[in-house]
């Protein structure tokens, strides 16, 4: 099942719960937070990844070579 159609059931679960009518739009908006994560999440974890590693490289070469001002 995809991110999407999860999204949706889980949009439209937590919009059931609150007792109103309908549960189309929390199907919409569990969609539409499921695609922007899908799009999100993969960039910042990459953000994050190559922060660490620029980060440990400086670490590294301040060892190496010492402390640069």
């Amino acid at each position: 099942m995809g991110a999407t159609t999860i999204g949706a059931m889980v949009g439209a679960a937590i919009d059931g719960m609150s007792g109103e009518d309908g549960v189309a739009d929390g199907a919409i908006i569990g969609a539409v937070t499921a695609n922007v994560l899908k799009v999100v999440l993969p960039l910042a974890i990459t953000y994050a990844v190559g922060w660490a590693v620029l980060r440990g490289a400086g670490e590294i070469k301040n060892k190496l070579f010492g402390e640069t001002a």
